[in-house]
């Protein structure tokens, strides 16, 4: 939907590039998924304020298991796994609480990286669960950046910037032709539409009525 260079992950450079969508005609997303780069939220917060946030669970695991010991490791990420595979959010909540127990007296800051980002890293139950392999890393599009870092190393730089951009898009452009649709496509009418999910379930009108 665009391609455009920048200084690095800076919230300019990124507020570039949403102004520009929206110029053209884009809606506030429903969700947008990342990892914990300020510049983007910074840049989605003042161009599109209504979308929600979710954080990549793949990046956070890492980030979590780089602040404790490597024997540790094995034994943190399946509780992480734990959190982010949990059928519903109260279980979610249960294993973000064992997970501070477990570790917050002798690794605070492996519990701080998890706590500070609690409520965004659980956004996905308020979608169809149907989507959550979707929803809950940014996997799907780092291959496909992968694929144009790649060239980019073989070719030591691009030479300009003109070109750079068209062998950035050009690359993305044939990368898209290996993605797959969606899973249940026919709800993302619903979400875009407002429809209110629990737990990866949709709730009907009157079953909100009787929960006020």
């Amino acid at each position: 939907m665009a391609v455009g260079d920048g200084f690095r992950e800076s919230e300019d450079s990124w507020a570039e590039v949403l102004r520009d969508l929206k110029r053209r005609g884009l809606r506030a997303p429903v969700l947008a998924i990342g990892d914990g780069a300020l510049g983007f939220w910074g840049a989605l917060r003042e161009v599109f304020p209504e979308t929600k946030e979710q954080r990549c669970w793949v990046h956070k695991i890492a980030n979590c298991l780089d602040a404790l010991p490597q024997s540790l490791q094995s034994k943190a990420k399946a509780a992480l796994h734990e959190i982010m595979n949990a059928e519903h959010k109260e279980a979610a909540e249960a294993a973000v609480d064992r997970f501070q127990e477990t570790y917050g007296a002798k690794y605070p800051k492996a519990v701080e990286k998890l706590l500070k980002d609690r409520e965004v890293l659980l956004s996905h139950f308020d979608f169809p669960a149907e989507h959550w392999i979707h929803l809950r890393s940014t996997n799907a599009i780092e291959s496909t950046f992968a694929t144009v870092r790649l060239r980019t190393k073989k070719t030591k730089g691009a030479g300009s910037r003109a070109a750079g951009l068209a062998m950035a898009y050009k690359l993305l452009d044939a990368a898209q032709a290996r993605w797959r649709c969606v899973n249940a496509p026919h709800l993302v009418a619903l979400v875009r539409a407002g429809a209110t999910f629990v737990d990866g379930l949709k709730v009907e009108r009157e079953d909100r009525r009787n929960a006020a």
